[in-house]
């Protein structure tokens, strides 16, 4: 194990550029620090270490991440996503605790959408019955990026979206006036809105939503 975090840390540092990384950091608003290495290089430099050849097995992969998230620089953040994405299909039930580990330390949209709407929305599917208990307790974690996160994880679930769920925690966070919450509400309905037009039209219908989520809602739609 640590010899494979060490290896890709290496491997990102041997292609670090301090220009880049200043620009990346300065995106980031100064959250995080970075290597400098572009995605295209970086997604080159991961392929190896994401072959099946190469991958570590599944009951050393929470500690792998977990030592990754701790490490400053955000590429290895974003590798600790993409190597924990290679076991979606293995999941197990106590996954879910790692995931809120990585939503809850080190949050931005950069990490938390991929969790939210790859990772968990995985996670819920194999999982339905762990869907409201957590969500629950998100809702009320008092955590914004738990909450948003509570939001996009049907993001990409098309017709098995839950529509009562939805609405639930829409309405749980509706008018907070948070940017990140409301971007996450109109996201979430513009994505359904593909699949299910009417329901979203007309749940926006019957719903006062801020111009942000009602614009971005209704984006795909011909009102």
């Amino acid at each position: 194990m640590k010899a494979y975090v060490s290896n890709i840390k290496n491997e990102f540092r041997k292609h670090a550029n301090p220009e880049i990384a200043s620009g990346q950091k300065a995106y980031m608003k100064n959250r995080f620090e970075f290597f400098g290495v572009q995605a295209p290089v970086r997604k080159e430099i991961q392929k190896r270490f994401l072959s099946k050849e190469m991958l570590p097995p599944k009951d050393e992969v929470a500690g792998i991440v977990r030592e990754l998230w701790d490490m400053p620089e955000r590429e290895l953040q974003y590798f600790a996503m993409e190597l924990f994405w290679k076991f979606r299909r293995q999941l197990e039930e106590q996954d879910i605790e790692l995931m809120e580990f990585m939503v809850a330390h080190k949050s931005w949209w950069d990490t938390v959408d991929m969790i939210s709407g790859r990772l968990m929305g995985e996670y819920f599917l194999k999982f339905p019955d762990k869907r409201k208990p957590y969500v629950d307790k998100w809702l009320n974690s008092g955590n914004m990026w738990l909450q948003r996160s509570a939001i996009l994880f049907q993001l990409n679930h098309k017709d098995k979206t839950d529509t009562e769920l939805l609405a639930f925690v829409i309405n749980a966070m509706n008018g907070t006036g948070e940017f990140f919450i409301d971007k996450a509400i109109g996201w979430a309905l513009r994505n359904y809105s593909k699949t299910n037009p009417e329901w979203v039209k007309g749940f926006a219908k019957k719903t006062e939503l801020s111009k942000l989520s009602r614009r971005e809602a209704l984006r795909l739609l011909d009102l």
